[in-house]
């Protein structure tokens, strides 16, 4: 672990990360010691701070940093987290603020291959998402609804939940992005009211166009859900996840779940490939 480039454990407590949940991050897979789509991570990672207004201005030891430790770290996790930094009581910020950046590792956890092959079983949350555009899409400190919405099961065959926001619109998943497919159209929910836009989402939208498939972002419901003839989940960590039952609902893997599984793990080997 790092922590504004010495290596510790140790933050102030008077960080507003900590304090407030005062910043944002993102989570990156390393393998042999390269980090997958680092570029992409890395934007909107920049994206997210500068709507958050944190006026981060190390990305060259950040970059440095995450090079390192991806090197000694072989194959696993790298989370990058950026926070406003330390400051006094009270949610005024800090004047000048001086940002602090964490980079942590950590293995990489195991899931049944089953869950990538035959699919997994959704859980369907009672917490709802708070309507905010002002955040929306950003993947910022601030994850109590989802704490709270995955603390509503047990059932380890059950590795995901499906979560709504306070009108009743399907958003995403505790920790992935959702996709229909619905008479061969692709579709995922819009997330300018509140979720959080993940790196492997756009590559997913990116990859579907190139095939030729028609993609479009829209409000979805549950009935759209339940309508759908195919459902999966992604995230950069997890890759693609087909959704086999949720409720009463069943599907089964179907074709354009399979075709972008494939591209997405053959987006993984070249990005490893290449950097390495």
């Amino acid at each position: 672990m790092l922590v504004d480039g010495r290596s510790t454990t140790l933050i102030t407590v008077a960080d507003r990360g900590f304090q407030y949940g005062d910043g944002c991050f993102t989570t990156l897979e390393v393998r042999q010691g390269v980090p997958l789509f680092q570029e992409r991570h890395l934007q909107r990672l920049q994206r997210d701070y500068t709507r958050l207004r944190i006026p981060f201005d190390q990305t060259a030891a950040l970059h440095a940093e995450l090079a390192a430790m991806a090197a000694e770290g072989g194959n696993g996790v790298l989370k990058v987290i950026l926070t406003r930094g330390a400051g006094g009581r009270g949610y005024r910020c800090p004047e000048p603020p001086q940002p602090s950046r964490v980079l942590s590792f950590h293995p990489m956890p195991e899931y049944p291959t089953a869950w990538a092959s035959a699919g997994v079983a959704l859980h369907l949350c009672k917490t709802r998402l708070g309507i905010n555009p002002a955040l929306a899409g950003i993947k910022h400190l601030n994850r109590l609804e989802q704490i709270l919405a995955r603390a509503e099961w047990t059932d380890p065959d059950t590795p995901e939940g499906l979560l709504l926001d306070a009108q009743g619109c399907v958003t995403e998943g505790t920790m992935s992005n959702v996709f229909l497919v619905q008479g061969g159209v692709l579709t995922t929910p819009k997330l300018d009211r509140c979720g959080v836009a993940g790196v492997m989402r756009e590559m997913v939208m990116e990859l579907a166009a190139g095939m030729g498939l028609r993609v479009r972002q829209r409000r979805c419901r549950l009935a759209d859900v339940y309508q759908a003839d195919e459902v999966f989940l992604s995230n950069c960590l997890i890759g693609l996840w087909p959704v086999r039952r949720l409720g009463e609902h069943a599907w089964r893997p179907g074709p354009c779940f399979q075709r972008l599984h494939a591209a997405v793990a053959n987006a993984k080997q070249e990005a490893a490939a290449c950097a390495a």
